[in-house]
Formats: structure tokens, C-alpha cells, sequence
């Protein structure tokens, strides 16, 4: 008798093995790997519109690194011959303008995603347990694209991007022992120069785009392996039907993929329409004074960075011999209150007085311009620290007291506020306006285990408040 031949398994996704994709599985797992983030991924049925700006940091991305491949064919790294190589591309390169309008505008819109992606971690309480690791490679990968940006932001060889890298490098010597020969290897040379172009060049096309690609990957990784938070804060995985499958959750392919789009299409609306109608968009994309070729005999009257780094400068600008002594007088109280916490725990109490001495001592000793460095790293610093902070029972703004939202609301005005004196001239008052926003900024992370435990917070419901749509 004949063997009757069986017919293929199933893919986990339902179709039919066989074929291309049977040689393709056999070498490679590309349906596992396609249903285990796609079709057997299960997201949460209730995500909004903060939801999407995950997937657009991803497109963006992708933006960035097609159009960067275009540029570097035209591109020469030289002193010389950077500025008239961009003036090349922009005029005799067939579209050369698009490509380098989408690459500066691609920019912008990535820090614009990245902050609405990173405030909706803040809202809905996207760092806690158990996506500690998920907000570290994100806070890695914002790190990483800060530098990015500032090593393509010299690349153009015009004035406000020569002058901008020889201010930010020269920060780097105000850091004790180190700080001059720090500096120094960082420029290549004693002044910005075509070494450090170079330099700056192998960072920005080779070494950071491979570092965000891994950390990009990773933060996925991670994500799908504790799943995706949502509006509620509810773990859908804590809900299962007979198959295993969370009672909230949808597969990820085909609803959200379809969902996403639709923000992708209404992204690539609004991007479109600055790159073609306001590519500059004022000089805040593209500085006026970065159209002019670098002159190192000649220095701009207003030396600002791109506005995505303008709050942070800001902070640095803020931080005077006055602010330091403010700072002082802040931690002496925090310390003296400490201390009366800490008042049956003698040795607690010593060597924390010890520690804030030895601080104090620095900060009276110390050059401002370290403490200024000091800061602005802090400032990014302190985001890794936010699953260990934030010591409030429930995750999402949502169920927490009405006034913690208000507490974000001032903490992103004042992070908005920052922003734009960061990129306006000096003067008092907006020193004293920076100085403020700074308190408000530190005091919003470092006070949390403080006061994201004060109120009564709303009952969580068992599941996710969905509403059809």
C-alpha cells in the first residue's frame, strides 16, 4: 500500500509550511521570530496617542541613517573642504537639497519623538516594575543620539557648528585632573581643527549609529519580554483565557500595525510640510550663522546650540558662583533635615554630615564652570534613576492624586522653559528664570521618593479601561 504523504505543519501564524519560506525557516528563524514579535505578540487593547511616538522614533531612525548613507557619498571630512562639500550637495547633487533637508529636519523630529516617547514614560509610569531595564536602554539610547547630534552637528564646518563644538569641547577641561588632556584628546588637536572633524566624522556615521542600532534592538528586546505597559497600568499578563493569551491583550500585527500607520501617515504629513515650506523653520532647525563658512578669527555674537540641547545649556548658564551658593544653602537644609530623620541612628547621622562636608568643601572650592559640567550631565543622569525614585503604589497618572499631574505639567514647562532661554541671549531675568527652572527640574526627580508618596491615590481596577472606538 502506498504511504499517503502528510501534508506540511502549520506556521504559528496558520499558514502552510512549504515553499520559500520552509527554506528560509529551516536556515533562519523568520517565523518565529515574526510571530513571537508580530502575530503571538500581545499588546494591550487600550494604547492612545502617546502610543505611537515608539514607533515613529523607530521610522525616524531609519530616515536618518538612509539619508545620512546619501550624504556621505558627497561628503568630504576636511576642513577645507566640508562647508563647499555641503554647498555641493545642496546646489549640483540631483536632489541633493531633499536629502540634506530630510537629514536635518529628521533631526529635529527625532529629539520631538524622543521627548513625547520619554514624557509618556513619565505619564503612565512606564519605567516601574518590571521595565526598569527597558527605561535604562532608553535612557542609553538618548544618551547615545544626544552625542550623535552633537558629533554630525560640526560636520557642516559653518560658524554656529564650529564655534558650538569648540564651546562644548572646552567644557570638558573644567572637569578637575583629567579635564585639559580630556579635552585635548577629544579635539585630536589644541583647537577645533580638521582632526577633530575627523574625528567627529567617525563617531557620527560609524561608531554611534552601530551603538544605537544595538541599544535599539535591545530596548525592543526587552520590551517584548515583560510586555508593553499601557494607559492603566495594569499587567495584562496577570489576566489569562484557556490558551494562554492575556483577556486585554491583541495581537501586535495585524491592529497595531495598521494603527501605527495611521500616525505615521499624519507624522510624515507635518514633516513633509516643514521640509518643504520651512526646512530652517526659523533657524531653529538650521541656524542662519551655520551658512556661513567657519572662521576661527571670527566669533559669532551669540554662540547657542541646536534648541534639542538648549534646555540642558541652559541649566550650564544657570550655574554661577550665585546659583552654586544657592545650591549650598539647599543641601545644607537637606541635610540638616536628614540628619533630625536620621536622629536615633548615630552613625547614619555621621556619615552623612561627612559626605555633604566633603561636598560643601567642593562646592566652595571648586571653579563654577565644573559645577555648571557637573549639572548638565546630572540632568540626564538623574532619568536612570526614575524606576528607584518614583515610590508612589500605583503606576499611571491616571490613579494617582490629581495634583501629581500638575507636578509633571510644571516639571515639562520648566523643562520647555529652559528650552528657550537656553537659546535666547543672556540677561538677568532669564538667569534667575533658568536658575528657578533648574530647582524645579532636580527637585521634580530627587524629591520623588518623597512626594510621589504623599496623597491617596485612586482604586486600580482589575482590568483595562477600554472604550471602543
Amino acid at each position: 500500500m502506498a504511504e499517503h504523504a502528510l501534508p506540511d505543519a502549520p506556521a504559528p501564524d496558520g499558514v502552510p509550511r512549504g515553499g520559500l519560506r520552509q527554506w528560509i525557516d529551516d536556515r533562519f528563524p523568520f517565523s518565529a521570530l515574526w510571530a513571537a514579535h508580530l502575530t503571538e505578540y500581545y499588546a494591550p487593547k487600550n494604547l492612545n496617542f502617546w502610543y505611537y511616538f515608539g514607533s515613529l522614533a523607530i521610522v525616524v531612525f531609519a530616515i536618518q541613517i538612509i539619508s545620512g548613507i546619501f550624504l556621505v557619498m558627497h561628503y568630504k571630512p576636511d576642513a577645507v573642504l566640508a562647508f563647499g562639500s555641503i554647498e555641493y550637495i545642496m546646489r549640483d547633487v540631483s536632489w541633493g537639497w531633499l536629502i540634506r533637508y530630510i537629514h536635518s529636519t529628521g533631526a529635529s523630529a527625532f529629539f520631538v519623538v524622543i521627548y513625547m516617547h520619554m514624557f509618556r514614560g513619565l505619564l503612565y509610569g512606564s519605567y516601574r516594575k518590571p521595565r526598569e531595564l527597558v527605561w535604562i536602554f532608553g535612557c542609553l539610547i538618548f544618551l547615545s543620539l544626544m552625542g550623535e547630534a552633537f558629533f554630525g552637528y560640526l560636520l557642516p564646518w559653518g560658524q554656529m557648528s564650529f564655534w558650538g563644538a569648540q564651546v562644548i569641547v572646552n567644557l570638558f577641561s573644567a572637569i578637575p585632573f583629567i579635564g585639559p588632556d580630556l579635552s585635548l584628546w577629544i579635539r585630536g588637536d589644541y583647537v577645533v581643527s580638521d582632526a577633530t572633524l575627523n574625528r567627529f566624522f567617525a563617531f557620527h556615521v560609524i561608531a554611534i549609529p552601530l551603538l544605537l542600532i544595538g541599544l535599539v534592538g535591545a530596548h525592543i528586546i526587552a520590551l517584548h519580554q515583560v510586555g508593553s505597559n499601557n494607559p492603566d497600568g495594569i499587567e495584562i499578563k496577570a489576566n489569562k483565557d484557556a490558551r494562554g493569551n492575556p483577556r486585554d491583550g491583541i495581537p501586535f500585527h495585524p491592529y497595531y500595525t495598521v494603527h501605527d500607520l495611521f500616525g505615521l501617515s499624519v507624522f510624515l504629513t507635518i514633516f513633509c510640510a516643514v521640509l518643504f515650506f520651512a526646512p530652517t523653520f526659523g533657524g531653529y532647525f538650521l541656524e542662519h550663522n551655520n551658512f556661513i563658512p567657519a572662521n576661527p578669527l571670527k566669533t559669532p555674537p551669540h554662540i547657542a546650540p541646536v534648541w534639542y540641547f538648549t534646555p540642558f545649556y541652559s541649566m550650564l548658564r544657570a550655574t554661577t558662583s550665585t546659583s552654586v551658593h544657592i545650591w549650598m544653602v539647599v543641601l545644607a537644609s537637606a541635610a540638616l533635615w536628614g540628619a533630625w530623620r536620621l536622629r536615633r541612628k548615630p552613625l547614619h547621622v555621621a556619615l552623612l554630615a561627612a559626605v555633604m562636608a566633603l561636598l560643601l568643601w567642593a562646592m566652595a572650592t571648586v571653579d563654577a564652570k565644573f559645577w555648571g559640567v557637573v549639572v548638565m550631565g546630572g540632568a540626564v543622569i538623574s532619568l536612570f534613576f526614575l524606576p528607584w525614585l518614583d515610590h508612589s503604589p500605583v503606576k499611571s497618572i491616571r490613579y494617582r492624586p490629581k495634583w501629581h499631574l500638575s507636578m509633571l505639567i510644571v516639571f515639562a514647562l520648566a523643562f520647555i522653559v529652559l528650552g528657550y532661554f537656553g537659546i535666547s541671549e543672556p540677561s538677568p531675568v532669564g538667569y534667575w528664570i533658568s536658575v528657578t527652572c533648574t530647582f524645579i527640574y532636580f527637585g521634580f526627580l530627587w524629591l520623588m521618593p518623597w512626594w510621589t508618596c504623599l496623597g491617596e491615590p485612586k482604586p486600580v481596577p482589575e482590568r483595562l479601561v477600554y472604550h471602543p472606538h
